[in-house]
């Protein structure tokens, strides 16, 4: 299969495919608020979709939805001084008392409706115009005491509209093969600095700008390149508005990772396993042709039990997680699995071995579920490559396993808030 048609199958594997649930959820908040506050029974008049939906940059499982809810000029006095807190409680209140089931909470700056499978933040504003006739959004902020802040949406909208016209559509679509990565390798990356890099990238090349999917291996290398070059920054400024993106965490290491598995992915291009090197960039939604899998099933002699988390839950990554394993030998103190690698060591038979997760960035509580993956030929030849998505089983966020025979064998951790997986993490457990 071509280059044109592995990735026209990949972007497909992305689109969106709940978009009718989310507009029907956007109407139902904005006609609750529209009756609150104007006495209208309106789905779509005074909101904005705004976010990676608003921009066309979301994919598949998009879980982390924005709606602006533009506010009366009429109520401004209401709430300009020091009513911050005031104007989140009452647009909460609007739609709990049309949805009374649903759960609504205030955060800092946004009113948060949580569904069974995506959350809606709900940002109040009112728009305002500056001295040189642009439009922009004042919206609260509860913190210390309460102030406004400007944001510029529509601003950004357009730039990214503007340029994905100017590179053949091109701009959308590589946001969209980002966070795909993004959510493959769990890196916490929000949508607007995915956007932000992409479209920094685009206008720093002319290489692209009348190409389309037979390129995409090509524009895949260029951006990760292009990424793991970027210099260390704690934030970026938006397209469009110039306003601050902040920089979660460092991407260098991970886009130089992708950038060594896109030249071997490119160097394979006419092998039957190109798709298994791009999967290693990409992810699950990059499907392997279905002659190449009955191929394989045909000569393969040991039965595949692995599971995919992207077949049981969204992933829509947002969180860092990281995890450790303690290694217990037969004397002495447990050893960190991973100071062991960073020294060069892997780990011997008939070890008791304690998955944890050691640090993270997430609010409230969570969920966490593993997978053990054997590899190696030992692992195929007892039949025995496991490999299923399984719960704690040492506590709520550990795994106790044992180290029983040899290969280069795998963990990764899944962590999961309403359903959704925001944060993953894997490690590698060498057992000589």
């Amino acid at each position: 299969m071509s280059v044109s048609d592995m990735f026209k199958g990949f972007l497909e594997n992305l689109k969106v495919d709940n978009s009718g649930q989310i507009s029907l959820r956007y109407g139902e908040i904005t006609k609750s608020l529209n009756q609150q506050f104007r006495d209208s029974d309106s789905t779509t008049a005074n909101s904005l979709q705004v976010g990676s939906y608003g921009r066309y940059t979301g994919i598949k499982d998009i879980s982390d939805l924005d709606i602006l809810y533009i506010m009366p000029k009429t109520k401004w006095l209401s709430y300009k001084y020091g009513k911050q807190s005031h104007l989140l409680t009452d647009v909460k209140d609007a739609i709990k008392n049309r949805y009374p089931t649903s759960n609504i909470r205030v955060d800092r700056l946004v009113v948060t409706v949580t569904y069974s499978n995506f959350h809606v933040e709900v940002q109040p504003v009112f728009e305002e115009t500056d001295s040189d006739g642009n439009r922009y959004f004042q919206y609260p902020d509860t913190y210390n005491g309460g102030k406004w802040k400007i944001t510029k949406p529509r601003q950004e909208m357009r730039a990214v509209r503007a340029l994905n016209t100017e590179k053949n559509g091109n701009l959308r679509l590589l946001c969209k093969m980002t966070r795909a990565w993004r959510n493959k390798h769990g890196l916490a990356m929000g949508g607007l600095l995915i956007d932000t890099l992409a479209y920094n990238f685009l206008r720093s090349t002319e290489d692209f700008d009348d190409k389309s999917y037979l390129r995409f291996d090509k524009l895949s290398r260029d951006f990760f390149k292009y990424l793991a070059n970027e210099p260390d920054r704690d934030h970026y400024q938006a397209p469009g508005s110039n306003q601050d993106v902040k920089v979660k965490k460092k991407f260098q290491k991970k886009a130089e990772q992708a950038y060594d598995l896109c030249l071997k992915a490119i160097e394979a291009e006419k092998a039957d396993n190109v798709y298994d090197k791009w999967k290693k960039v990409y992810g699950r939604h990059f499907a392997t042709s279905s002659t190449i899998q009955k191929a394989a099933l045909s000569e393969q002699k040991w039965r595949n039990t692995e599971e995919f988390i992207e077949d049981q839950h969204p992933v829509d990554i947002r969180h860092n997680i990281s995890i450790d394993c303690s290694v217990h030998q037969n004397q002495g103190l447990a050893k960190s699995l991973r100071d062991m690698l960073a020294n060069g060591y892997g780990i011997s038979n008939n070890r008791k071995l304690v998955f944890k997760v050691v640090d993270h960035d997430i609010e409230d509580d969570f969920t966490v579920k593993w997978k053990i993956l054997n590899r190696g030929s030992e692992a195929k030849q007892r039949n025995c490559i496991r490999g299923q998505v399984e719960p704690s089983n040492d506590g709520p966020k550990s795994r106790k396993e044992s180290a029983d025979f040899k290969g280069e064998h795998t963990v990764e951790c899944y962590a999961l808030k309403n359903n959704v997986v925001v944060a993953r993490d894997s490690i590698k457990v060498p057992i000589l």
